[in-house]
């Protein structure tokens, strides 16, 4: 599902230029995920990003067409590393509740690890492209559906709706604690609070539901 490449030139892979453009890419991307969190999308100027990444605002061009393109690239980016990640957990992993814990810890990793991503696709998500938009959502469903076809497995003849529904809770409870926790209160270590998240995002996935009388 990869779409149109942002840059403007292309170089041969694995020379030592195309190795600096990717080098300058990625650390713009690291900026945008930084400032936009900080300021949100529409108080950054692409002077701020080249400043941030060591390069100057025109330089920024180079490697993307301007500053909603730079968000496009930053959220296209971390949805397909989500979509192929779930997709290497059920491909490696044949038990249904192994699978889940792998996913679980799968998630609550990328919440660790990039909260200030997290918090630009809650805030930002309008201001990408409609083209962007609709690959973004396209992506996660795809990334929603991987979870569900897990919990089927654990929740035989549960319908398909309430699958999905503990999944975007569970993605809930798993993104907005880490963002909520360090921007809230006294931060809490990873190693503290991934225990934690995993074991709280397990047990809201596989408790058994009454039925209604």
């Amino acid at each position: 599902m990869a779409g149109t490449p942002r840059s403007k030139a292309q170089t041969a892979p694995g020379t030592p230029r195309s190795q600096a453009k990717e080098s300058r890419r990625q650390a713009l991307l690291a900026a945008a995920a930084t400032l936009f969190a900080l300021h949100g999308f529409n108080r950054v100027s692409l002077e701020d990003l080249g400043a941030a990444a060591g390069v100057s605002g025109p330089a920024v061009y180079r490697h993307f067409q301007g500053k909603q393109a730079v968000l496009g690239d930053l959220l296209l980016t971390v949805s397909r590393e989500l979509l192929e990640g779930g997709r290497r957990v059920v491909a490696e992993t044949t038990d249904p509740p192994a699978a889940l814990r792998r996913l679980v810890g799968f998630q609550v990793e990328f919440a660790l690890g990039k909260p200030d991503v997290i918090r630009v696709q809650d805030r930002d998500f309008s201001n990408l492209s409609q083209k962007d938009q609709s690959e973004v959502r396209a992506l996660q469903r795809n990334y929603v559906e991987i979870w569900v076809e897990v919990l089927a497995l654990l929740h035989p003849g549960t319908d398909a709706a309430e699958l999905r529904m503990r999944a975007h809770a569970t993605f809930g409870l798993i993104n907005s604690t880490p963002h909520s926790v360090r921007n809230h209160g006294r931060k809490i270590a990873p190693k503290t609070a991934r225990p934690l998240l995993e074991s709280m995002a397990l047990a809201a996935l596989t408790v058994d539901v009454p039925q209604a009388s």
